[in-house]
């Protein structure tokens, strides 16, 4: 078997992912999957390494990391008119896209699984990809306070896993809550008014512990929008354990649409995210999926 290019982020998970990589390189050889392993070293550096091995022919390519180092290996494969695929061994805090594709949490798991896959020949699936405004991302966006959320959330360096979620929600609270005018447009229907935040959920989970869209799936051809109308910040901390259990569909003030495509335009610049990586506030955004367009080992 050629080696095969494993590209990890060392600040994955706060630290994580660098004290777990030669266990991971040793797993990986003793299943009999040689691998050429590198570190990225700068935001941005895994979406140009992964596009640079997707253009030089590679079958396939390993990234050890979060959410956002498979956003950047996402962003780089499809650039580029290539079918290789991309096998995901999760490092980071949430690991969202892997529990969306039962990939193993644990790394030493996750290896195992990639080299029998690897070693098998088992053919690679094909997963959803979601876009907006030209972005490419894995598991899922959001506009308003989830993304406020999830740039607090990038602040704290507390060694807490997915706790580090729950505890940018209160401070999040704490800092005041935006519900700007929306108007959300999809088909041939239109929702406008005030709302917390509208996420376009690919797969299940937010924030690792957040089952934001239960009912999403990630190879269904479908983005899940779950959005939510004004909410105090009372009414938002009563409403965290309904989210936590997965039951907050049932509130009144939470809504679901199945949609291929959206676009929304916000009356002031509100903040927004993809796959946690926080983007400039912006007004307006389109949103559109496109099926099968990952390889996924």
């Amino acid at each position: 078997m050629p080696s095969v290019p494993l590209i990890f982020n060392p600040v994955a998970g706060r630290g994580r992912a660098v004290r777990q990589m030669a266990s991971v390189h040793d797993e990986l050889k003793r299943l009999g999957v040689p691998v050429t392993m590198e570190s990225s070293t700068a935001p941005g550096h895994i979406e140009k390494r992964v596009r640079q091995l997707a253009e030089a022919g590679h079958r396939a390519v390993i990234v050890a990391g979060g959410d956002g180092s498979i956003h950047e290996a996402v962003n780089g494969l499809l650039a580029c008119d290539s079918k290789t695929a991309l096998g995901v061994i999760p490092l980071g805090t949430g690991n969202d896209f892997a529990k969306a594709n039962a990939i193993p949490e644990h790394a030493n798991d996750a290896a195992e699984l990639l080299a029998d896959r690897l070693s098998g020949e088992t053919p690679t699936r094909t997963v959803d990809v979601g876009r907006l405004n030209g972005r490419y991302f894995a598991n899922g966006a959001g506009i308003g306070f989830d993304a406020k959320v999830s740039a607090i959330a990038a602040s704290i360096r507390l060694p807490i896993g997915d706790l580090v979620y729950l505890l940018a929600v209160m401070r999040g609270l704490i800092s005041g809550v935006a519900t700007p005018h929306m108007k959300i447009t999809f088909d041939d229907q239109c929702i406008e008014g005030r709302f917390t935040l509208a996420n376009f959920s690919n797969g299940q989970w937010v924030g690792g512990m957040f089952p934001i869209a239960p009912m999403a799936r990630i190879n269904d051809g479908l983005l899940d929008l779950v959005y939510a109308e004004a909410l105090s910040r009372r009414r938002i901390l009563r409403l965290v354990p309904t989210l936590l259990k997965g039951e907050h569909m049932r509130e009144a003030e939470v809504h679901h649409v199945p949609i291929t495509s959206c676009h929304v335009h916000a009356s002031s610049a509100v903040p927004a995210h993809l796959d946690g990586e926080n983007l400039p506030p912006q007004t307006d955004f389109e949103i559109d999926l496109l099926p099968g367009a990952l390889n996924l080992i």
